[in-house]
């Protein structure tokens, strides 16, 4: 006989995820997780889909994708230390990061945004030189 899984081995992914501290509010990870941002063991999800120790999800956030390993299931939101102790995140993951961040540094900071709104007339001579060129 299989031995079933008691309730306490296993929690929702949109509670998990609110728990583990990857969004603010369980509603907004429930959101995520209908939007197909979040994959466990590979796959899509429900909101609604338990999770357990040794699961692996996938969270997709723009451009960065997070791979973790659930550690432990909680449904309750702690301390941030003890959150990060609900999962550990996969060494390629930390990898892809790491050459994003230096990626980041490498291009520098975005062009300054002016202080004032342009003129009529400069905004004239914007269009000009955007139609000439």
């Amino acid at each position: 006989m299989i031995p079933s899984s008691t309730p306490a081995d296993q929690v929702r992914i949109d509670k998990w995820l609110w728990a583990a501290r990857f969004y603010k509010t369980r509603s907004v990870a429930a959101e995520a997780v209908d939007a197909g941002h979040v994959k466990v063991n590979g796959l899509r999800c429900k909101r609604a889909r338990s999770i357990r120790a040794g699961d692996r999800i996938e969270i997709t956030r723009g451009p960065d994708v997070t791979e973790l390993i659930v550690a432990e299931v909680s449904e309750r939101r702690g301390p941030a230390p003890i959150a990060q102790g609900l999962y550990a995140e996969s060494a390629t993951s930390l990898e892809r990061k790491e050459r994003a961040r230096a990626q980041r540094l490498l291009a520098g900071s975005p062009a300054e945004a002016p202080s004032v709104r342009p003129t009529k007339r400069d905004r004239r001579k914007l269009d000009r030189w955007r139609n000439d060129g």
